[in-house]
């Protein structure tokens, strides 16, 4: 059985049993024809529906979609997501923030966030000159800035951890 949980507030449970689905327990009439321009044709309990998927994201587990020109972002959790929150170890799967290290010997010319700041999977978070090149080094994932180890214009060894997340 998958939980969605739909913009972070109606959730809902979805299971297949064979060629039935059902929805919170009841049985769903459901068909779904995959057009050309890869949208969806869905046809549910006897209602019609476009549908575009937008996103998906699968470290997060969420799919964005569009139907009939209204966003949903949908959260899917598993049975092991469900069993592992049930046992109170509900972050067991999601990625470790791992500190950022230099991955060779350089200067850091710029660094770009403080100790504290939240920071965005994708933004940058210090510049790294190795090899006559600038290396822009972006956060692999949500995180704080627990701790900055280095300052600009200093040298660095390859594997010095320049900046420590959590």
């Amino acid at each position: 059985m998958i939980k969605a949980i739909v913009n972070g507030d109606l959730s809902f449970t979805v299971e297949r049993k064979g060629a039935v689905l059902t929805g919170n327990g009841q049985p769903v009439e459901w068909s779904d024809v995959t057009l050309s321009n890869g949208n969806h044709s869905i046809i549910m309990d006897g209602h019609s529906y476009m549908a575009q998927v937008i996103k998906i994201d699968r470290e997060t587990k969420t799919v964005t979609v569009l139907i009939d020109q209204q966003e949903y972002e949908v959260l899917i959790e598993e049975p092991i997501d469900q069993l592992l929150a049930a046992m109170g170890m509900k972050d067991a799967l999601t990625r470790k923030v791992n500190d950022i290290k230099a991955p060779m010997p350089g200067l850091v010319l710029k660094v770009l966030v403080e100790p504290g700041q939240a920071i965005k999977k994708g933004e940058p978070v210090l510049i790294l000159e190795a090899m006559k090149m600038e290396n822009v080094f972006k956060a692999v994932a949500d995180a704080v800035v627990k701790e900055i180890r280095v300052t600009e214009r200093t040298a660095v060894e390859k594997g010095e951890v320049l900046v420590i997340l959590e």
